[in-house]
């Protein structure tokens, strides 16, 4: 999403901007690692940011923190020299956590001179409560997320049986194995389906997966295909019926991949976790079930599968949904007016 705001011509016509990289992490397998020469690079952008301010005398900071743990610390430290320059400052979570760490004595200190005369901007009116304890709901702004419009969407759906689809990675916490046993209850109800899984090999290997599908007998049902990217991972869009993200992910905030199934007019069934309900309407763009309940994920999955009528008005619903609010153009002119505000407000 930053990319998204630095690269925004909607954004950069009203303001003139400066964008710093925080990241120390050189890569993927660099992240939550500490070094030396992450200690040196620090230094350095500390030095970077200071001259860069003196220079270009911004009327904001916008900063996009990490919720908890060291790289929250990294962050801190970023912030409270910000404020030592006297600089008006709005940080924008992408990650939740906060309400994990408050309880402890030393980052429940930090937090309170963290938030102080801080505004937040948050994904979701859900996610208020992960902050409440130090952010008065006066100075918090809510701008979901948007993604681009394909230009072109084909929906396949002259196909055999019900075609169920999930895309994320394959982490236990995104609740592969809530879907697996849900589609083990369909089948023992005769339901005719087929159930793909889309995505990166995680704390879930492939291996594992193939013995729980061969054990529960689902393996000419079940199929996980890996992580698929472009044209490969939009035919299984257009093939599916209903997508299904029943995650209880601890850092889960918001779903993108949802906006993308709704984009295809997929009805969606997906957990409460994080801003997910501002989302999916329940009943009418969707359900939301509860966490690790496989039973109400395939009662609402059977509820699809044998309404087709209704499964087809709740795509469009969803459809309807996302291109009201959740295109990259949505977003991109809410960031502007909520910058645009904060920059007006008197300090």
């Amino acid at each position: 999403m930053g990319k998204y705001i630095k690269d925004s011509k909607i954004i950069n016509e009203c303001i003139d901007a400066r964008y710093i990289n925080l990241t120390l992490a050189r890569d993927l397998n660099d992240i939550g690692k500490s070094s030396i020469r992450k200690f040196r690079d620090f230094i350095m952008l500390l030095v970077h940011i200071r001259e860069e301010i003196k220079r270009f005398k911004p009327e904001l900071c916008y900063v996009t923190p990490n919720a908890k743990g060291g790289a929250f610390y990294k962050d801190f430290v970023v912030v409270e020299m910000l404020k030592a320059m006297g600089q008006k400052i709005v940080v924008h979570y992408h990650n939740k956590g906060v309400a994990t760490r408050q309880d402890k004595t030393f980052d429940n200190i930090l937090y309170k001179i963290f938030f102080k005369k801080l505004k937040v901007i948050l994904l979701a009116e859900q996610l208020y409560p992960d902050i409440k304890k130090y952010v008065a709901r006066k100075n918090v702004y809510f701008c979901p997320n948007g993604i681009p419009k394909h230009k072109e969407i084909s929906i396949i759906k002259e196909h055999d049986g019900f075609n169920i689809l999930f895309l994320s990675n394959m982490m236990e916490a995104k609740g592969v194995w809530d879907l697996i046993n849900a589609c083990k209850l369909l089948k023992e109800k005769g339901q005719r389906f087929k159930c793909h899984f889309v995505g990166k090999w995680s704390d879930i290997t492939e291996k594992d997966f193939i013995d729980r599908i061969t054990k529960l007998d689902l393996k000419n049902i079940v199929f996980a295909h890996g992580a698929k990217y472009g044209d490969e991972k939009k035919h299984f869009f257009e093939l599916a019926d209903c997508f299904v993200f029943p995650t209880y992910y601890h850092n889960e905030t918001f779903g993108l991949v949802l906006l993308e199934a709704m984009e295809y007019e997929i009805p969606c069934i997906a957990t409460n976790e994080g801003g997910i309900p501002s989302v999916i309407e329940d009943g009418k763009t969707g359900f939301i079930v509860k966490k690790n309940s496989s039973k109400e994920l395939a009662d609402k999955i059977q509820i699809l599968m044998n309404n087709p009528t209704l499964c087809k008005e709740i795509g469009k619903a969803g459809k309807m949904k996302f291109e009201n609010e959740f295109t990259i153009d949505k977003f991109e002119n809410r960031m502007k007016d909520i910058i645009m505000e904060i920059i007006s407000l008197k300090s």
